[in-house]
Parts: C-alpha cells; sequence; structure tokens
C-alpha cells in the first residue's frame, strides 16, 4: 500500500476541496514548493490513491428534475446473476452511482430521470422485469449535497 503522510493528507483535502487548484496555489496552501506537490500528486495517481477527477454538474441543467435511490433485491445470489445486474447497472443512463451491499439488500441505485413518469418507466423496464430482480423499493431525493471534507480515519506516515 502507498503510504501517506501529513504532506500527502493535506494535499488530498486541498484536493478534496478543489481539484482545480493550481500546482502553484495548491503547494502554496499546503507549504511546499511546487516541485514537490507535483511529484506527490504524480506518485499519488501512479499509486491510484487518487482515482480521478469529477465535475459537480447541476442535474437541473441536464434535464434530471427528480433524483431517487432504488433498493434492489436480488432473486438469488450467485456471481452470475450479481455481475449480470452490475453490467446492466453500468449501461443504464439514468444511473448516477451505484452500491453492492452485504445485508438484506444488495443494491443501492442513485438515479436521475426526467419526472416521476420517467422514473416509473425506469423502474418497471430497467428493474421490475429484470430476471434477477425480486424486490425494489424507491425513496425521492429532496436534496443532495457532497461533504467535501475528507475523513482520514488512519494516522499520517511518519
Amino acid at each position: 500500500m502507498f503510504r501517506l503522510d501529513r504532506t500527502d493528507f493535506a494535499l488530498l483535502r486541498l484536493l478534496r476541496k478543489n481539484a482545480r487548484l493550481p500546482n502553484k496555489t495548491l503547494a502554496e496552501k499546503a507549504g511546499i514548493a511546487p516541485s514537490t506537490a507535483l511529484e506527490r500528486v504524480r506518485r499519488m495517481h501512479e499509486s491510484r490513491t487518487i482515482q480521478g477527477y469529477h465535475a459537480e454538474i447541476n442535474p437541473a441543467a441536464i434535464g434530471i428534475g427528480l433524483q431517487a435511490m432504488v433498493v434492489v433485491r436480488l432473486a438469488r445470489h450467485s456471481r452470475a446473476m450479481v455481475d449480470s445486474f452490475h453490467r446492466h447497472l453500468q449501461g443504464l443512463r439514468e444511473v448516477l452511482a451505484f452500491y453492492h451491499l452485504a445485508g438484506a439488500d444488495d443494491f443501492l441505485v442513485h438515479v436521475g430521470v426526467r419526472d416521476s413518469d420517467h422514473l416509473r418507466e425506469l423502474a418497471l423496464t430497467a428493474f421490475t422485469e429484470r430476471e434477477e430482480v425480486a424486490h425494489i423499493q424507491t425513496q425521492l431525493i429532496f436534496e443532495f449535497r457532497r461533504n467535501t471534507e475528507l475523513p482520514i480515519l488512519r494516522p499520517p506516515d511518519p
């Protein structure tokens, strides 16, 4: 595993809040030289500590008027069924994110749709008509906020 120290954690916290910080600003805020910041960020990319950068898009700007979480319980638990459903979810344009779970439910799927009619149609065609699916439950999302604070749960390496 890639070893992270206090400086790496500082860089990660800054990038989590604003991934578009210029390297010079990033280095200044972390209290290190720009060349050091550049090299450390490069190393974190190579080690897959940093896995990518994402733009936060206003859902309404792209036609999403309603978001929901769909809880899915599979009919059976087999590698083939889980893999098949996983591939299915990746192919749905309305799926914003999904989680494969342990416990009574198997998947939690975050979807973005135009309106309630679109959600109903998606629930029927993309979920209830699938042979893998035994049960779904849909919950509307009134508001979504991403936490930009980084919950670092282990001490930095010396």
